[in-house]
């Protein structure tokens, strides 16, 4: 064991971190402050939290307030590019880890630790991108990670752990789902996911309404934009943050933004996932229709391999680094004109956007309408089409020679 002194874990009062904390004072005999980052995942889930972490061993206990932060400079950024990972995946754990994993080494400076811990497995990504952001951040702290070190294996083994040193805990040996929440989504795996033939049980969602039993009557929802920046709904002037609550209840009430899938993770295993993010599925369809309005086919084009690019950059943790910032500012320029107001219908789990205007809207009645017409030469297309096809005109003629 290396020595140290004071470690700061990234604490949530499962099992797995109430175990870390005794583990971590018997085996590097340190001081050991725990921290929990309050990203929107319920006030639920805080509960209690300090003096469970008190009761574990931890000699401190921080809870941070980073929704905000969390959903302005790191969510709203992220939708800027367009990001959706292999298709589907709205990046709801991939966007919370990097101002967590920040927090945690400002938490660290502060109070004089020399090591950071967390309690990712060895199987999954985000052991990738809590260490990826510690080495950015803080390369002189040494990082801990319990899971590739101790011998323990399953959630009895923890149990047995804490019993043996009279800790409480609420956990059980059967947990049938793991989850991460947060102020954008929740995610579930383990259970009967992990059969990807098994169709996920009622049990599985518990953010949103199931779309079979959703409301029979529509209900619209206008986002209005500034520079890309989402600042009312309905009409309503809000923060990010409150945006995206109030965003999340009317479409959760609808069961809107759920998705199954199976994904690649970064370790090089697929992992099946059911996913809930209802606000943010409206979010970035609205987002995306108001740029078909402002932006031409070329910039398009150019903002969905940003988009792209940057859904893995995301996924793998790689927030902090030179590439993150070009590809945020080449999505912050394109920003600049994604100014203007989206409705959205919601029904039966789908988001269908009904109506769009922007001030910079590159649509045109006068040249688009299928009537007469006072600005458009249709007979110049042909000159137009013959220059575009020269090339393949020019093979062909080879080929016949």
């Amino acid at each position: 064991m290396q020595n140290v002194k004071k470690i700061v874990l990234a604490y949530s009062g499962g099992l797995d971190t109430s175990a870390i904390i005794p583990w971590l004072k018997e085996n590097y005999g340190c001081e050991v402050v725990a921290f929990a980052a309050d990203v929107g995942q319920g006030d639920e889930e805080l509960e209690g939290l300090h003096e469970k972490a008190i009761a574990s061993g931890a000699s401190e206990c921080h809870i941070v307030d980073l929704k905000e932060e969390f959903v302005s400079e790191y969510i709203f950024p992220t939708i800027t590019t367009g990001a959706v990972y292999e298709g589907e995946y709205l990046l709801g754990t991939s966007m919370a880890r990097p101002v967590i994993a920040k927090a945690q080494v400002e938490i660290a400076r502060k109070v004089g630790a020399d090591a950071l811990c967390h309690g990712c497995t060895g199987k999954g990504n985000d052991q990738v991108r809590f260490e990826s952001t510690f080495a950015a951040l803080a390369p002189d702290l040494t990082v801990i990670a319990p899971w590739r070190e101790w011998d323990m294996v399953s959630r009895e083994d923890l149990l047995a752990y804490l019993a043996e040193r009279n800790i409480p805990t609420t956990a059980s040996a059967t947990k049938i789902y793991s989850r991460d929440a947060n102020a954008w989504h929740i995610s579930h795996e383990g259970g009967e996911l992990e059969d990807p033939w098994q169709e996920p049980t009622k049990q599985v969602w518990t953010m949103t309404v199931d779309p079979e039993d959703a409301p029979d009557t529509p209900e619209r929802v206008t986002l209005s934009f500034n520079e890309g920046k989402l600042t009312h709904v309905d009409g309503e002037a809000l923060s990010p943050y409150q945006a995206l609550v109030k965003l999340n209840a009317v479409a959760a009430a609808h069961g809107v933004g759920r998705i199954d899938i199976v994904e690649n993770r970064l370790v090089g295993m697929k992992s099946r996932g059911c996913y809930e993010t209802p606000g943010g599925t409206v979010l970035l369809k609205a987002y995306k229709a108001l740029e078909t309005m402002v932006l031409d086919k070329a910039a398009l084009k150019y903002r969905e391999q940003i988009g792209l690019e940057f859904s893995h950059v995301m996924y793998d943790g790689r927030w902090f680094t030179a590439l993150n910032d070009a590809l945020l500012a080449g999505a912050a320029s394109f920003a600049q004109k994604v100014t203007g107001d989206i409705v959205v219908k919601l029904y039966k789990g789908q988001a269908t956007v009904t109506q769009r205007r922007s001030p910079n809207s590159l649509y045109s009645e006068d040249f688009a309408t299928f009537g007469a017409d006072d600005v458009y030469d249709q007979k110049h297309a042909e000159g137009f089409i013959r220059l575009f096809s020269l090339s393949s005109r020019i093979a062909a003629l080879k080929n016949q020679g």
